[in-house]
Order: C-alpha cells, then structure tokens, then sequence
C-alpha cells in the first residue's frame, strides 16, 4: 500500500507556481484573485484565511470582499459585475455556503467564464464535458494531479465515483472519463452499491458520511480517493472512507487529512494563474 500524500504534491505545485508568479511580474502581470464572502460562516471565514495565506506564499494578490448577511441578491450581483470589469482582478471566487435567500447558481452564472477560477460558470462546466481546455472544479482538479505526480495510468480502468455533488462528483466523473477510465457514479438512491464498488480499480468517495466506505467494499489494489472531511464525536477529522481497515486492502490510498484537501487551493492558485496569463495574452 502506498499513501497518495496530497500534501507533498501540494507543496511542489505551489512551489513551481512561486517561480511562474515572479516570472510573470517580470513582464508587468500580477495575478490577483477576489473572493467574495456573505454571512459570517465560521468554516468559510477559515478556508478564505487559508486561501489568502497561500496566494501571499505564492505571490498572488487578494481581495477580500465581505458581505453582510442580509445582502440582496441585486447587490451580491452588482459586486461581480463590478469586479468582472475590473482588469486588475483575474479570478474570483464565490466562498460557499451564502444564506439561504440568495440564488448561488445565478451568481455563479454572473461570474465571467474567464474569471471563473472555481470552474462553476455552465461554459466551464460544458467544456469539461466536451474535453476541452477549461478551468476544472478545484477539488477533481487536484485528484488527477496526485494521479499525474504518481504516475497512475487510468485508461481502461473501472472507477467508481460515490457522490454527484457539482462540486466535486460530476466534474470528478467527467475527469476521469477524459482520461478514458470506465465511471460508475454511485449515490444515495443506488442499490447494491457495495456490489458496485467492489468492482473498481479506483474509489472516489465524496458523500460527507464518517467511514462509510468500510473494507468490504473495495477489492483488493484498488486505488482509493478519500474526499471527505468530517470531524467526528472525539472531535478528530475523519474521511469518508474506514482508513485504518481499508489500507489494507488498498494500492494507494489517500489520508485524511494531508491528502486531497491540501490540492484543492493548490489548484485554486493554479487556475489563478492561469486566467492572469489567459488575460493577458
């Protein structure tokens, strides 16, 4: 069994983005991502921190726009406009959740397709779908790149995707089936889904549940993705798959914490950097 450290190719790819943001800035070109907040969520106002950490790591300026709770969706909309036309701004990125009385989708359909780092835009979205060059979700985007970085060929293989979030399931599928595997996407109406599992050379498990997928329902070498953050009773954070137990039985596997997690703003800068030099072609 080998672990798939997430944090490792985290580090290389923040590393090698330090070296393109200076190059960049040589040439007058200085990658700027906005994010916007509504509401004062205690788990989003930790991520934003994090992401700003990592862009000051990388070179990467940040605008921070927090928005209070009762923001109308006619104001949170006029925000994007604005920062759409703003030529200093590369990215932006909606920080999810937002209260409940304001439309997301819309939102997200507001944000320029160039600008969308997040790879939410429809456009975006139907690029993937058609295989062609697109900013890809942030989280399946740092899967295929501990594939890539490990050297593990997907062709041919069965994989199996267990959640259709838009977020991360659809797009995940989508990703994979590019890279010629054969998917499966598995969710809370599939029946037998241990008879399903069971039979993939991959696992991407993507639901929210503590453990849920236990050893039983992975073949022996299979390869498994563990997208899940949960914090459990003992307040300690567990993925969605039982690690301890499935280790055993898996190639590679990736821990909780320290595997995917770490990916997801290492390809948030990623797709930052790219649309600053998308932009300024």
């Amino acid at each position: 069994m080998e672990l798939l450290k997430g944090k490792e190719v985290a580090q290389k790819t923040r590393e090698k983005l330090k070296e393109e943001v200076t190059t960049l800035k040589e040439k007058g070109i200085n990658p700027k991502l906005a994010v916007i907040m509504v509401g004062d969520d205690s788990a989003s106002q930790i991520y934003v921190r994090n992401k700003s950490k990592v862009c000051n790591e990388i070179g990467i300026e940040f605008d921070e726009y927090l928005l209070p709770e009762k923001t109308q969706q006619k104001e949170l909309l006029e925000l994007i406009e604005k920062l759409n036309n703003d030529k200093t701004i590369n990215g932006i990125l909606l920080q999810s959740p937002i209260p409940k009385h304001l439309d997301i989708n819309e939102a997200f359909r507001t944000i320029s397709p160039e600008k969308d780092v997040d790879g939410f835009h429809p456009t975006n979205v139907g690029k993937l779908v058609l295989g062609q060059d697109t900013f890809i979700s942030c989280t399946p985007f740092g899967i295929m790149k501990i594939f890539e970085d490990y050297n593990i060929d997907l062709e041919g293989k069965n994989a199996v995707v267990i959640g259709r979030s838009n977020i991360v399931g659809k797009p995940m599928s989508q990703c994979l089936l590019n890279k010629n595997a054969t998917v499966t996407i598995c969710h809370s109406r599939t029946k037998n889904l241990a008879e399903v599992t069971k039979q993939a050379d991959v696992v991407v498990a993507a639901i929210g549940k503590p453990c849920f997928v236990t050893a039983d329902m992975v073949k022996k070498d299979a390869i498994v993705i563990d997208v899940g953050i949960n914090r459990g009773e003992d307040g300690k954070i567990k993925g969605d798959v039982d690690f301890e137990n499935v280790k055993e039985k898996a190639s590679y596997i990736t821990p909780v914490p320290g595997g995917v997690g770490p990916m997801t703003i290492a390809m948030l800068m990623t797709n930052v950097v790219k649309a600053a030099k998308e932009q300024n072609k």
